[in-house]
């Protein structure tokens, strides 16, 4: 069932790399992990997807594709679960891991508004993005890996039932016969 819905989710994509304009994309889609659907690309790809998630720079979607190459994970399935860190999530999430930051840190939880400008970053910045940067690694770390073991236990326990119930189809069968 889990393997049926990532597959409509993602399908098309290896056909679209090999149909871009761009030449070095065709290269990357003969990899044998970054399209294919098996526990291990599918659970790296939410570990990565999810780490890629804390990272406070709008830089998460080539962090994903760089990692999903590097580690060999499902590409369109990471850049998916990237998508956790949205407009509506991200505000939470950030608090969240400064508030984490700055308590391992030891340093107190600063009042602030932001302003888009050099001297505020300068000022201001250095407190509160130092904390938030080591919340938001130490959370990227921590679900990333609790998404990946959390989707490996799910593709084992879906595979344990699904033998089960053939097993039952065969005894079932097999008294049937006789």
């Amino acid at each position: 069932m889990l393997k049926r819905f990532i597959k409509k989710l993602v399908s098309g994509a290896k056909e679209r790399f090999n149909k871009s304009d761009a030449h070095w994309l065709k290269s990357l889609s003969s990899h044998p992990n970054l399209f294919h659907l098996n526990r291990n690309s599918v659970s790296l790809a939410f570990g990565i997807g999810i780490f890629c998630a804390f990272i406070p720079l709008p830089i998460q979607t080539i962090a994903t594709v760089f990692l999903s190459l590097a580690i060999g994970a499902n590409l369109p399935l990471a850049l998916t679960v990237i998508w956790i860190s949205n407009p509506f999530t991200i505000p939470p999430m950030f608090f969240l891991t400064y508030k984490l930051g700055s308590i391992l840190l030891n340093s107190t939880i600063e009042d602030f508004n932001v302003e888009l400008n050099w001297q505020w970053f300068s000022n201001l910045g250095s407190d509160i993005l130092f904390p938030l940067f080591l919340g938001s690694f130490l959370c990227g770390i921590l679900f990333g890996l609790l998404g990946y073991f959390i989707v490996l236990m799910l593709w084992r326990w879906q595979i344990i039932s699904d033998w089960e119930i053939r097993r039952a189809e065969r005894k079932k069968k097999k008294v049937n016969r006789i």
